[in-house]
């Protein structure tokens, strides 16, 4: 008995999917066509839009009028021009509101405060410079608010004792005045964050109450005429930065190891012959600056890499037993001089700080080319 063979006519076979795809592509068309007219893609679009103007913060009553939703591009494009307009117009607002509490005054043609400041006692921030001002009037106390004073480069003589009633103060800046002496009242400013009584040249020390303040973090005493480190500094536990250059210091204090939390420690042109051992317990003590001085000893653990130091300057020091001769030509201005060797110091220190990192070596290696 043989194989039956079942024979097909291909064309037949192929007409037949023809037609079915055909129909398929015809249903399709129909399909959509009935969406678009249907509700559903109406409702579909309309959410959206609704969830995005909700992502953009936009109040339901600007798109829905009447119950009917706008779901037209350039609605949303013209809410979203409005939005930024509103968004800018609140920036400048609170610029307003900010630059409302801040007093600012510069110029040479001010020799006094203006009288209406007296009654602007809600001010936080005083910010007054380059003037020919030379005293802070007594009514400074009414200024409960006071955060900030920053007072430097006028002709101030005298702060007077009523500064120490300003008890939310954190920054007092009295740089480059004239100031001969400091009111013990400051003590009471317990805020107090950072002092700055730099560039005076004439202050000679400091009053003990300032001990009080136990949460400066930043003191700048360079540039007056210091013989010591004065005893208030030392008492002040939470001092990270201290600058005492361009003083008259002759020695640091054994103590200096109070200060647990200093990590920057400025003493350049000073007349200092040695350094103590207690500077060794300063564990924080990343930058150490003494270039300029009297040096003939120090203590040789400092040339240990095994140091929490970073940077050390030691230039301009003889290493010998004689003492620098004669002394700098001044210049026509010392307030400049000074000035011009505070400004320089801190560059150089900021840009040794932005570097990501300090070789191991950065120590001996300052150490063994002076010595």
């Amino acid at each position: 008995m043989g194989h039956k063979v079942v024979v097909f006519d291909i064309s037949v076979i192929r007409a037949l999917w023809e037609t079915r795809v055909k129909k398929h592509k015809a249903w399709q068309r129909k399909e959509a066509e009935r969406l678009e007219k249907s509700a559903l893609e109406k409702i579909k679009e309309e959410w959206n839009f609704v969830a995005e103007c909700r992502s953009k913060g936009i109040p339901q009553a600007v798109y829905c009028k009447n119950g009917f939703i706008d779901t037209s591009v350039r609605l949303l494009e013209k809410i979203g021009r409005n939005s930024l307009t509103r968004q800018s117009s609140l920036s400048k607002e609170r610029d307003k509101q900010s630059s409302a509490f801040v007093f600012e005054l510069s110029g040479e043609q001010w020799k006094e405060l203006p009288d209406r400041l007296k009654e602007q006692t809600h001010l936080k921030e005083w910010h007054i410079s380059n003037t020919l001002i030379q005293i802070i009037p007594t009514y400074v106390e009414l200024f409960q608010a006071m955060r900030i004073l920053n007072l430097p480069k006028n002709h101030i003589s005298h702060l007077p004792a009523e500064i120490g009633c300003l008890k939310n103060l954190k920054e007092l800046n009295v740089s480059f005045n004239h100031l001969k002496s400091i009111p013990e009242e400051l003590g009471d400013c317990e805020n107090l964050e950072r002092l700055d009584l730099s560039g005076n040249l004439e202050l000679t020390e400091l009053p003990f109450e300032l001990s009080n303040l136990k949460k400066v973090v930043f003191v700048d005493i360079s540039a007056n005429k210091f013989s010591s480190v004065p005893i208030c500094v030392l008492r002040m536990s939470n001092l990270q930065w201290l600058d005492i250059s361009n003083n008259n210091l002759n020695d640091l204090p054994q103590d200096i190891d109070r200060l647990e939390e200093l990590q920057t420690f400025l003493l350049y042109k000073n007349r200092l012959t040695y350094l103590p051992y207690a500077l060794l317990n300063l564990k924080k003590l990343a930058l150490f600056v003494v270039s300029g001085n009297h040096l003939v000893e120090l203590p040789t653990a400092l040339c240990d890499s095994s140091t929490h130091l970073k940077f050390v300057s030691l230039m301009d020091n003889p290493i010998d037993n004689t003492l620098c001769q004669g002394s700098e030509e001044m210049m026509e201005s010392e307030q400049d001089r000074q000035c011009f060797d505070k400004e320089f110091m801190k560059a150089y220190i900021e840009d040794l700080k932005e570097r990501e990192s300090v070789p191991s070596y950065t120590t001996k290696v300052s150490f063994s080319l002076q010595l």
